[in-house]
This record gives C-alpha cells, sequence and structure tokens, in this order.
C-alpha cells in the first residue's frame, strides 16, 4: 500500500467574518469588527491548494460546516434571528476552515493494528469552536469510511480540550516508518488560557493504540501562550525528521530532543534563537505555522505566509540560515491574508494525514479541475463582504446558505448538507 502524505485544506465558508471571539489569538483579536472578504479568502486558500499541487503533493479538501449552527442554537433556546449578537455570531463562525484543529492523525505505522486513527478534537475551549466537532466527525466518517484502513473516533470528554493536530507533530525516517509522536499540551500563559490538556493528549494516544516507547508528551512554554502562540503550531512545525521551532517552544526542550534523537534516525533540529526572532515577531508573521513539506524529488520546503517576508528579523533569518543551509532546501510564500488576519496561517488551514489515497473517498481529493470548479462556485456565491453588524440579516443568512448548498452539489456530496 503506497502510503503518501496528504493535505486537507478546509475550505474556507461564506459566512468568514471578523467577530474576534479567539482569546489569546493576537491576530483574531486585533482585527475584531472589521469588513472581512469570504469570496477572496476562499479563492486564497484554493490558490494555497494550487501551490501545494504544484510542487507535487496530494491535495484533499474539508467543506464548510453549516452556517448558521441552527441546532446548537436551538440547544440554546434561540434562533439566528432573535439571538444576542455575541451568540449569534458564534453561530456564524467560519473557523472550521482551519483544518489543523479538526482531527489528530496517527498513521498507520504507528498504531498496534495498523490502521490510520483519527480522533475529533472537541475544540472545549471557545464556544465558537466546540460546535464543530458533530460536522467534522460526519464528514470524516464519509471520507475516511473504509475500515479496513481507518479507525474514526469521537471526540474525548470535553472535560479535557483537545485542539487536534495543531498541537501534535510526528516525525519519522519515512512514510512507511514507525514515527515518533509528539503531544504539546498547555498548562498557563499568563493572560491567555491554554487550551491543549496533557489528559487529552494522553487519551488519544491510548485510543490510536501508540507504542508509549514511541510517544512523548512536552509541555508548551508558559512565555509561548503569552505571546499568543495558542497552539503548538505557532511555535514550532515537524516533517519527516526535521523539527523546526522557535527556541522558547518548550518548557522542557533538552527531554524532546532527547526522545528525537533516541527514536528517530538522522535526526534534524532547526532552531530560531530569541535574540535573532522575538516570540513576539514570529507570531506575528506566522514563520512557524507554515507547511513543512517534502516534494517528490526530495527537497523540503517551507511554505510561509506573506507577513512572515514583510516582517524584517524572520524575513532576514530565512535568508541567512535557510533555503541551501540544511535540510530545508526551499521557502515559498503563499498569500492568505483573510485566513491571517482572522488568526490562521497556512498550517492552521490543513490537516496532514498519511495514507494510501485509494483508501480515501474520492470526492474529498483535489486537482486542478476539481479547484476549478470549487472556484466557479466560491465566485458566484460567496459574499464579497461581510460587515460585523451584519452577521443577522436575513439577506445574508440566506445567501451563505445557498452558497454551501451550491458547493455541496457541485462536489456531489449533498448528502452532508445537514451535517
Amino acid at each position: 500500500m503506497p502510503l503518501t502524505e496528504i493535505n486537507f485544506d478546509g475550505i474556507v465558508g461564506p459566512s468568514h467574518n471578523y467577530a474576534g471571539l479567539s482569546f489569546g489569538n493576537v491576530a483574531s483579536m486585533g482585527h475584531a469588527g472589521q469588513v472581512s472578504r469570504p469570496r477572496s479568502a476562499a479563492l486564497e486558500g484554493i490558490d494555497k491548494m494550487r501551490a501545494n499541487l504544484a510542487l507535487g503533493l496530494a491535495q484533499g479538501i474539508f467543506l464548510p460546516h453549516p452556517r448558521p449552527h441552527r441546532g446548537w442554537l436551538a440547544r440554546l433556546g434561540t434562533s439566528i434571528e432573535e439571538a444576542e449578537p455575541t451568540i449569534a455570531a458564534n453561530a456564524m463562525s467560519a473557523s472550521p476552515m482551519w483544518a489543523a484543529n479538526a482531527a489528530t492523525v496517527s498513521p498507520a505505522p504507528d498504531t498496534a493494528d495498523r490502521k490510520c486513527h483519527l480522533t475529533v478534537a472537541n475544540l472545549r475551549t471557545m464556544p465558537h469552536r466546540s460546535l464543530e466537532w458533530r460536522s467534522t466527525l460526519s464528514q470524516l466518517l464519509v471520507a475516511f469510511r473504509d475500515g479496513a484502513y481507518f479507525q474514526v473516533h469521537p471526540p474525548v470528554p470535553p472535560a479535557f480540550g483537545d485542539e487536534g493536530a495543531a498541537n501534535h507533530m510526528r516525525l519519522a525516517s519515512g512514510h512507511a516508518e514507525p514515527g515518533l509522536e509528539i503531544f504539546v499540551y498547555g498548562v498557563s500563559g499568563g493572560a491567555f488560557p491554554a487550551r491543549q490538556h496533557v489528559e487529552a493528549s494522553k487519551a488519544i494516544a491510548r485510543l490510536h493504540l501508540l507504542d508509549p516507547g514511541r510517544t512523548v508528551f512536552v509541555q508548551q512554554s508558559e512565555a509561548a501562550i503569552a505571546a499568543g502562540a495558542f497552539h503548538n503550531d505557532v511555535v514550532a512545525v515537524s516533517n519527516e525528521r526535521v523539527l523546526f521551532a522557535h527556541e522558547q517552544a518548550f518548557a522542557d526542550k533538552q527531554r524532546l530532543l532527547d526522545a528525537c534523537q533516541t527514536n528517530v534516525p538522522g535526526f534534524e533540529y532547526v532552531e530560531v534563537a530569541a535574540a535573532e526572532v522575538p516570540l513576539e515577531d514570529a507570531v506575528k508573521s506566522y514563520l512557524f505555522n507554515a507547511q513543512l513539506v517534502s516534494s517528490p524529488d526530495g527537497e523540503m520546503t517551507l511554505v510561509v505566509p506573506t507577513e512572515a517576508r514583510e516582517t524584517a528579523s524572520v524575513w532576514r533569518w530565512i535568508e541567512r540560515h535557510l533555503a541551501g543551509n540544511g535540510p530545508i532546501r526551499r521557502v515559498e510564500v503563499v498569500d492568505v491574508r483573510e485566513s491571517m488576519a482572522n488568526g490562521g496561517g497556512p498550517a492552521c488551514l490543513r490537516l496532514r494525514v498519511v495514507a494510501d489515497p485509494a483508501t480515501i473517498d474520492p470526492r474529498f481529493l483535489a486537482d486542478e479541475a476539481r479547484l476549478d470548479r470549487i472556484a466557479d462556485v466560491v465566485r458566484q456565491h460567496w459574499p464579497e463582504q461581510i460587515a460585523h453588524d451584519a452577521l443577522q440579516r436575513p439577506e445574508l443568512i440566506a445567501d451563505v446558505e445557498r452558497a454551501r448548498s451550491a458547493l455541496l452539489d457541485t462536489l456531489g456530496l449533498s448528502e452532508l448538507a445537514s451535517a
């Protein structure tokens, strides 16, 4: 079975707006109340997927969730028309676009039953994200329905916060080789909450039947959380045998590096010193919230947002240390400004799954032709702009619901209309 890394990107939904709902996410809070551009946001995401295809990578998609979330509102005894503005904003959030929070994924070589395991994240820390898991579960059960190859788990109990792959990394010498799975949890971060609980991480490791000897739990540093690194993927990213991280990413860096050296042949660590790139610049630029990928020619590429090029300390570090110096041979820049303004960079938009593409429902896999069809729907149906005070207007709500329905029809996934 040819195992391949597939990047599943969330299609930016038609209700994309700036409500500033994510406490601890500096960009989200800083852009609260501004006018969003859902059509541009979705097209930016599609262009990023095209760039991945151009690198020779396998590409998948996840769908926007139903918005407004009428079922959630009904359980609160209200409706989108009558809800208080903050409740309405939660129900209209397009946050499922950040697929890195959809689930935690353990490839088959790491699990005792040799199946790829996926556990849906409960996202219980933020109200607007906590209502995502049912729709995410519905999609995963369709996309990865073949029980011979996949095991899809519902979320761990919400008493323990789980944010999915944004706090999970894997190092391995090859897709078919057993890897070291790294679960990063938080304890505190000054005024900002730590979203990933160690109990959730340990539960997922047990559910995924991981080898305890090849599983490590490491605490995110309090300084990183306090600086706005609400997820580990804002300060660290891994690919194959390479860990790329900020000097202040982890509370006990040496213990993690020792585990990597022991379990990953040829392990390489690329560190960005705080003296060269302060945590605040790393968070602002999303240098680490990048896609670190390997193209078929074996060249490792770091896909960064335009904000990395526009942050002086970050781009200076890249020019001095990357693109030919060490394991990361190439740097590509993508424009995802609409997502960045709401707090999510290139890595936030994708969930990595190592699997044989032939075992996945093909409707969730993308090529240029399918991206063309998605882009046509976006141009025709996605709102051009959304003002924050317009979220409860009947015309906008109708447009948002029609847009998602048109996308499902185009992709042949109407069975997920109510999911």
